[in-house]
């Protein structure tokens, strides 16, 4: 997929309705958690040339238990991790005034390894939270790391979008990609 960025002067606001469900009690521990999902997927919906202003995010803020059942279920892969992102079927023709939202589809995020992820790499919790948020918005619109290309494409990507919100390069400390 080619990346295309927005210019960061156009002025209309390309922001998806978010919708942030917190389905575990661990994330009573970060009650700013929604407010992170939001202002990360913004970001990343204004960084890139993907009309998605009328369009709908649900972000699932689940457990390891939780997201391990969805892993089970989805990819056949029996072990929690970090986030899934299930891109929703899009309708045919162009969405109209007066149409539902366009449904880009949903995110999960489990606590418990997010939260060993950040503190093994010694990142802020709402930093990790942000990348993982846009990291998973970015699957919902077509963007992958299923190969080495992709995988820096997508990378670059998720740096300049975090970049834009203060967070520093989450991939500086790595030797390989995803």
């Amino acid at each position: 997929m080619a990346s295309f960025v927005r210019d960061s002067t156009m002025s209309h606001s390309n922001i998806p309705m978010t919708e942030v469900l917190v389905v575990a009690d661990c994330w009573q521990r970060k009650p700013d958690s929604e407010a992170v999902i939001q202002r990360a997927v913004a970001a990343a919906a204004e960084s890139v040339d993907e009309d998605v202003a009328d369009a709908e995010v649900a972000v699932m803020l689940t457990d390891d238990a939780g997201i391990r059942t969805l892993n089970s279920n989805w990819r056949g892969i029996d072990k929690p991790t970090n986030v899934l992102s299930f891109p929703a079927l899009q309708p045919e023709g162009a969405w109209k005034p007066g149409d539902a939202p366009r449904m880009l589809g949903d995110i999960a995020i489990a606590y418990e390894t997010m939260r060993r992820e950040a503190d093994e790499e010694h990142k802020p919790f709402d930093h990790h939270l942000s990348h993982l948020a846009v990291h998973g918005f970015l699957h919902l619109i077509g963007y992958d790391h299923e190969n080495d290309a992709d995988a820096e494409e997508m990378e670059a990507l998720e740096t300049q979008i975090l970049a834009h919100l203060g967070i520093p390069d989450p991939y500086a400390d790595r030797t390989g990609t995803h």
